[in-house]
C-alpha cells in the first residue's frame, strides 16, 4: 500500500513510537499521578518528560501550560467552549477551517449570541492578515483559525495575524494540526495565545493525542471535572495547572508514544521534512498539469502551503476515484468534502467533494509517480 494520507493521519510510524507505547504498556502500566509508589512515579515522569518537550518545541511558557487530550477537536473545543464569551462577542475565523473549529463556534452562536466573521481567500487562495484588519470590530474577542487548510494546505502567515491581534487586544487560538512538525512555530514570536494540534499527523505520534498549550491565563473554564490525582480534598475543579484542565487518567502510552514521534521528528529536522514534502508536492502538481482533465486546487506559491494536495477528474467523482485508486492500485487517499464544508464552498466544489494527496516524511519520488500514472490511466479510462 502506497499511503499518501497524512492530513488525517500519519503513516508508517517511526519504530521508536510503537517501541515506547510497547513499553508503557509492559513495564510501567499504572496510574500517572494516582501513587507514591515506582510505577506510578514513572508513568508520572513521562508525562512530565512529554510537556517539558512540547512547551519546548512550540516555545511556551512552561511544562505546566501544556494540556494533554484525546485529540485536536477536544483541545480545540476546551479553547473555544471553555472561553468567557460574552452575548455580542465577535470571532473572526476563516473558510477553510475544519468543523472542530466552526462547530464549536457556531454552537456559541446559538448558546450565547456570539457572531462571526468568516473571511475569504484572495484569488491566490490566500488568507492574510489585512483581511483579519478588515473583519475585526471593537467587539473581537478571538480570532480561531487553521494554520493550514487541511483541504487546499493554504497557510496563515501567523506571525502577521499575532502582531495584529496583539494591537488590537484580541486572543489568537491557532489550530496547527497540518502544521505541527512540518512548520516551526515559536508561540512567543508568532504571537500564538492558543495553541491546538493533534498528536497523530506530522508529529508522528499515535491516535488519540491532542494537546492545548496556553500562553497566558484566559480564565478558561474546564470542560470536563473530576479526578486529579492531587488536592483530592477539594470539591471543585483545583485551580492549579495543568489539573484544572486535565481531569481523569491521561493516556500514558499514546504520550509516550507522541514523545517519542516528536524525538522522531526532531532528528530528521523540521526544515528538512518541509523541503522533502515540498519537493513531492512540487512533483506531483507538475504531473498533474500535464494530464488533461485534472485540475488541482490550491496555491500557485508553494511557499505558502503545506503538501496536501486536491484535484478532481473530470467526468468522476471524488469517491469513486479514491475507490479506485485503493483497489486497483493500492493507493491511499482522502475523498469527499474533508470535515471543511466552507472550504469546499469557496471552492465551489460542494456537490461532489474533492480527492486529497497528503505526503509525509516518507514518501518518495517514486510513489509520486506511481499516483500519476494510475490517475492518468483511470482519466483515459473513463474517456
Amino acid at each position: 500500500m502506497i499511503y499518501f494520507d497524512h492530513a488525517a493521519s500519519s503513516y508508517p510510524k517511526p519504530e521508536q513510537v510503537a517501541f515506547a507505547m510497547h513499553e508503557a504498556v509492559t513495564s510501567y502500566s499504572a496510574n500517572p499521578g494516582r501513587g507514591g509508589h515506582k510505577l506510578a512515579e514513572q508513568a508520572g515522569n513521562v508525562i512530565e518528560q512529554a510537556r517539558k518537550k512540547i512547551a519546548t518545541l512550540f516555545h511556551a511558557p512552561s511544562k505546566k501550560h501544556v494540556w494533554f487530550y484525546q485529540n485536536a477537536t477536544m483541545a480545540l473545543n476546551q479553547a473555544i467552549l471553555g472561553f468567557p464569551f460574552q452575548e455580542g462577542d465577535h470571532v473572526v475565523a476563516t473558510m477553510f477551517e475544519h468543523n472542530s473549529i466552526i462547530r464549536p463556534l457556531e454552537k456559541l452562536v446559538l448558546e450565547k449570541g456570539i457572531s462571526i466573521t468568516y473571511v475569504e481567500p484572495n484569488e491566490e487562495g490566500i488568507i492574510d492578515v489585512r483581511q483579519f484588519e478588515d473583519a475585526h470590530t471593537e467587539k473581537t474577542r478571538m480570532v480561531a483559525i487553521s494554520h493550514a487548510s487541511n483541504v487546499t494546505g493554504a497557510v496563515v502567515s501567523i506571525k502577521d495575524v499575532g502582531k495584529f491581534a496583539k494591537k488590537e487586544e484580541i486572543v489568537v487560538l491557532l489550530d496547527a494540526s497540518q502544521t505541527a512538525g512540518t512548520i516551526p512555530i515559536d508561540m512567543e514570536s508568532d504571537g500564538i495565545d492558543l495553541l491546538a494540534f493533534a498528536g497523530h499527523k506530522s508529529l508522528l505520534g499515535p491516535q488519540g493525542t491532542g494537546v492545548l498549550l496556553s500562553k497566558g491565563d484566559y480564565n478558561l473554564s474546564p470542560l470536563v471535572v473530576g479526578g486529579t490525582g492531587s488536592q483530592s480534598e477539594l470539591l471543585h475543579q483545583p485551580q492549579s495547572w495543568p489539573n484544572r484542565y486535565e481531569a481523569g487518567t491521561l493516556n500514558t502510552p499514546g504520550i509516550a508514544g507522541l514523545a517519542a514521534g516528536i524525538d522522531a521528528v526532531i532528528e530528521m529536522g523540521i526544515e528538512a521534512i518541509w523541503e522533502h514534502e515540498k519537493e513531492l508536492m512540487d512533483h506531483f502538481i507538475k504531473g498533474l498539469a500535464g494530464i488533461s482533465g485534472v485540475t488541482s486546487y490550491g496555491p500557485s506559491d508553494l511557499s505558502k502551503r503545506v503538501a496536501v494536495i486536491p484535484f478532481e477528474i473530470e467526468g468522476i467523482a471524488s469517491h469513486e476515484a479514491a475507490m479506485i485508486l485503493d483497489e486497483h492500485y493500492q493507493i491511499a487517499v482522502r475523498a469527499g468534502m474533508h470535515c471543511a464544508p466552507k472550504t469546499h464552498e469557496t471552492l465551489q466544489t460542494s456537490e461532489n467533494g474533492l480527492v486529497r494527496v497528503s505526503f509525509g516524511p516518507y514518501n518518495t519520488i517514486k510513489e509520486v509517480d506511481t499516483l500519476l500514472e494510475a490517475i492518468e490511466e483511470i482519466r483515459q479510462a473513463f474517456l
